[in-house]
């Protein structure tokens, strides 16, 4: 599973957030009282911008907000930055055109090194320091920076006091994308604690995390609050289902894929084929047929070879010699395969079809089968009963040229001439 985020609109919005009240100063520093974050950092100091610079930034973000002059904001910011020299001013210049670039195609990299820039002297007004290291952190997930980003959704939790689902999510994601699997679960764990209703991305990544550790029982464990808070999701059903299957968990798996079948859940081949296999592995071979013809007949399962050899046996082990003989024949036919052609002779001969047997046993040795001495003598089997002495003896002689059937070939040669004689049939 590949994990990414797009966080332009984010950004976007962070954006117009962050600059939106430049322009008035005073009244930022009236809304960071009544901040919850700003309570945090009550006795952080208010910075200001110095006059020349308050101005020019002014003119940069009337050229964003009112023009939406981009590259014209950049220069004017990139112009008074050369001049600026208080800390604060270049902490705020740096953000400023942090966000600028981040809002240019392709800049994201540019952008994230401003804001690196903007908040490693922690200078910035309280909403601003935390704004910043929010963004920077989307950034750096955007730009694939996992493992910076992480720390700076940990600089922004330690900052804020926040907890929030969404930042645990996506260090999760990051975890993930480094391919530090276990250390996704603690993260989750608390997105999946603060969230106000069940946040159904941390299961998922939550499974994923367990997945790529190879960890099943915990994968199980998880698919079950799956299917237990999101019942109406079905593909969590058969995933549920399969997992049970990997664990060795059988009848839980086929009680499981079994409710889902009634529901309607079970769209893909692959699970109505677990479905049949479920039951074929719970001693319910009918049903597992019976299953596995209705979907080969709907064109939801494929007419090909595994197909239509899983359900002769199928139908074999239920005894339905006629029906797994149907199918043998259409995966013989199909493959040209001579040991398909032996199994459909083998089910004919059981059922006394001995014509059929015989034609069948024919065609695998003219495909070239292997063992053709055994062959020979189940066709002496197949013609003797069939009554048609002259074949019987035929196929016991050409049996004989075999060193593995020689033996038992020579002992039935006396036996078809006198059972030939007694019906009046010369040899």
């Amino acid at each position: 599973m590949h994990i990414k985020k797009n966080f332009v609109l984010g950004i976007a919005l962070a954006t117009a957030v962050a600059i939106g009240y430049v322009p008035s100063f005073d009244a930022a520093a009236a809304d960071n009282k009544k901040d919850p974050v700003a309570e945090k950092h009550k006795k952080r100091k208010t910075q200001l911008l110095s006059p020349t610079v308050g101005k020019k930034v002014t003119r940069a973000f009337e050229a964003f907000s009112e023009n939406n002059d981009i590259p014209a904001a950049i220069e004017i910011l990139l112009d008074v930055k050369k001049k600026a020299s208080k800390s604060y001013d270049k902490a705020y210049i740096d953000r400023f055109l942090g966000n600028m670039y981040a809002l240019q195609e392709g800049q994201a990299g540019k952008a994230v090194e401003l804001l690196k820039a903007a908040v490693a002297p922690d200078i910035l007004n309280t909403a601003e320091q935390a704004q910043t290291l929010r963004l920077l952190a989307d950034l750096q997930m955007q730009t694939e920076k996992y493992a910076d980003a992480i720390a700076s959704y940990d600089a922004w939790m330690e900052f804020t006091g926040k907890e929030e689902t969404a930042v645990y999510l996506r260090k999760a994601q990051a975890y993930y994308q480094i391919g530090r699997f276990s250390d996704m679960i603690a993260p989750i764990d608390r997105a999946i604690a603060v969230s106000e209703k069940p946040e159904k991305n941390a299961y998922v990544l939550k499974l994923s995390s367990y997945y790529e550790q190879k960890d099943f029982k915990s994968s199980v464990r998880v698919l079950e609050q799956l299917v237990n808070i999101f019942p109406e999701d079905k593909r969590w059903w058969a995933q549920l289902g399969m997992f049970y299957m990997m664990v060795d968990e059988y009848e839980k798996a086929l009680s499981t894929m079994e409710l889902a079948y009634k529901q309607n859940y079970l769209e893909k081949p692959n699970e109505i084929k677990a479905l049949a296999q479920l039951y074929a592995t719970n001693g319910m071979p009918y049903k597992s047929a019976q299953i596995q013809e209705k979907y080969l007949s709907s064109g939801l399962l494929e007419k090909d070879e595994q197909s239509l050899s899983v359900l002769a046996n199928t139908w074999h082990s239920a005894k339905e010699i006629k029906k797994a003989a149907e199918y043998y024949q259409a995966v013989a036919e199909l493959t040209g395969d001579p040991s398909y052609w032996r199994k459909l002779a083998n089910l004919h001969l059981q059922s006394q079809a001995y014509g059929d047997a015989a034609v069948a046993y024919e065609k695998a040795l003219e495909l070239g089968a292997k063992n053709p001495g055994r062959i020979y003598m189940s066709l002496v089997e197949a013609y003797l009963y069939k009554g048609d002495y002259r074949k019987a003896y035929a196929s016991v002689l050409k049996a004989k040229e075999y060193p593995k059937t020689k033996k038992s070939a020579t002992s039935w040669t006396a036996y078809i001439r006198e059972k030939a004689g007694r019906n009046g049939v010369k040899l």
